[in-house]
């Protein structure tokens, strides 16, 4: 559980406190606390990048988006802007997601797996088997990025329309309250209508498989054992005179 909180703490919980200690211990701007309060998020997506063997686009995407919104909100001052950036971070992942169920590798799949097969070789595997062969299986899969994908969306539209209709000393809290929101209500619709589903089939074909190797264990067995008694038997009876 702190292991799954912890980036959830250090990428809301972090900033958010830092923009208020800055800003109102500190007497800071509001675009130089904004600014501040970034730091940990874009540090945190520096060192996944550095430490992967290979490039992750969607993170590296995101990275590029915080940054160029930086910039561009240092430059003109405005605050707004810089709230506003936050959204066009969740927009991009959005928009990566849902695409990514059209083309037939969603995005989402790289987190749902581990979760759905815990770790257990033969779920792994069953996974697989479902995946190549069984259309509900692949439905479920597609509609869980989907449902996260949308969600980020409409999360995005509503932090932009926030971000300047209300002030931006409340919106900073109000929008890491319904980015906290739209996380924990994905994962109440996707985890319901698609991963529980999805867990049941893995388990259930894990299971069917396994009864199928010990069906044939069993009977690999018995064949060796007839075989055996076989030749037993056969040494036992004596040999007919003149055969």
């Amino acid at each position: 559980m702190a292991q799954s909180l912890l980036p959830l703490v250090l990428d809301v919980g972090v900033p958010l406190a830092s923009y208020y200690i800055l800003s109102d211990g500190f007497g800071l701007s509001e675009v130089a606390a904004l600014g501040w309060s970034s730091v940990v998020p874009a540090l945190r997506t520096v060192r996944a990048l550095v430490r992967r063997t290979e490039v992750n686009g969607l993170a590296l995407l995101i990275l590029v988006v915080n940054v160029v919104g930086l910039a561009l909100s240092t430059m003109t001052g405005d605050p707004r802007l810089m709230l506003a950036k936050d959204s066009g971070v969740s927009s991009v992942v959005g928009i990566a997601v849902i695409v990514s169920v059209f083309t037939g590798k969603p995005l989402m799949t790289a987190g749902l797996k581990p979760f759905v097969t815990k770790g257990i070789a033969a779920r792994s595997a069953a996974w697989d088997r479902l995946a190549a062969g069984s259309a509900p299986f692949r439905r479920a899969e597609r509609r869980f990025s989907l449902i996260w994908g949308t969600v980020l969306l409409v999360e995005c539209v509503a932090r932009v329309i926030g971000a300047y209709t209300i002030p931006v000393h409340t919106m900073v809290w109000l929008g890491s309250v319904l980015m906290v929101a739209a996380i924990l209500l994905a994962m109440v619709v996707a985890g319901g209508s698609c991963a529980e589903p999805m867990e049941k089939m893995v388990r259930a074909e894990a299971e069917a498989e396994a009864e199928t190797e010990a069906g044939t264990e069993a009977g690999r067995g018995a064949g060796d054992r007839v075989g055996a008694a076989g030749a037993v038997g056969s040494a036992l009876v004596p040999a007919v005179p003149g055969s």
